[in-house]
């Protein structure tokens, strides 16, 4: 589903990205983890056409995404928007429009970039806030609900488009523990349906539990990666030991 091949980003003199190179079956969960700064965002927003990358190459559902050398102009956004139809993606703040209702958050995709008809474009969003558990808060602002709910309505919002993968920057990083659960949850379920995942994550108890491959980042490359048991029982890295040592005196 996904194949990463050699990315490398800089920003200015800083190189972020050095070389990383990935893999994601169809229907896999695959989890990011890592300390701040090693790059793992920017892997994620050179994913799904955010960021264009200097050198490398990545395939997503067939979908080629060159260098910057080698796409840029028109090509560049006829490119991002195959990507951005086919992958999804949720973010650490969650994006909302603040005047409309979280129904309407979700219609607004569906309406405007997939043409669908408004009463199709309800019933789809209708469908998708009861899955994240959303339905009694169709008609909330955003002011009126709480960061978890509003992190829910964000993954609707993503599903609505009928994406074939989705991509989770640290969606739990500006919740508290009760709503980091209900966001987890939602995430959970969506794993044990099939939805190719990406999720760059702090939570190592949800990598741990619902991803089949863990990939840790250090320093703009992936420095092991591994199914969850081998890398949180037995890490080959010193890296990885001294990251898993730092998460749990936290």
């Amino acid at each position: 589903m996904i194949e990463v091949d050699g990315l490398r980003k800089s920003f200015e003199a800083v190189e972020v990205l050095r070389g990383v190179d990935l893999s994601v079956a169809r229907g896999e969960v695959a989890a990011i983890i890592g300390p701040s700064g090693s790059g793992k965002s920017t892997f994620l927003r050179c994913l799904n056409g955010l960021e264009r990358f200097d050198s490398g190459r990545a395939v997503v559902d067939g979908l080629s995404l060159g260098s910057e050398a080698e796409t840029y102009g028109r090509a560049w956004a006829r490119i991002h928007r195959q990507v951005c139809l086919r992958v999804g993606m949720v973010f650490q703040s969650f994006n909302l429009f603040p005047h409309r209702s979280a129904l309407e958050n979700v219609m607004e995709g569906p309406l405007s970039v997939l043409g669908l008809d408004r009463a199709e474009a309800e019933a789809r969003a209708r469908r998708l806030l009861d899955r994240v558990g959303m339905s009694d808060r169709l008609h909330a602002m955003p002011r009126q609900l709480s960061g978890g709910q509003q992190q829910r309505v964000a993954i609707a919002r993503a599903l609505a488009m009928g994406p074939r993968a989705m991509l989770f920057d640290e969606p739990t990083s500006a919740l508290d523990p009760h709503m980091t659960a209900e966001v987890l949850a939602v995430m959970s379920d969506l794993a044990a349906d099939g939805l190719t995942m990406v999720a760059v994550t702090h939570a190592m108890a949800f990598a741990r539990r619902v991803a089949k491959t863990v990939h840790v980042f250090g320093d703009g490359r992936i420095i092991e990666s591994g199914p969850p048991e081998q890398v949180f029982e037995d890490p080959r890295e010193e890296a990885t030991r001294l990251l898993l040592s730092n998460v749990q005196a936290a």
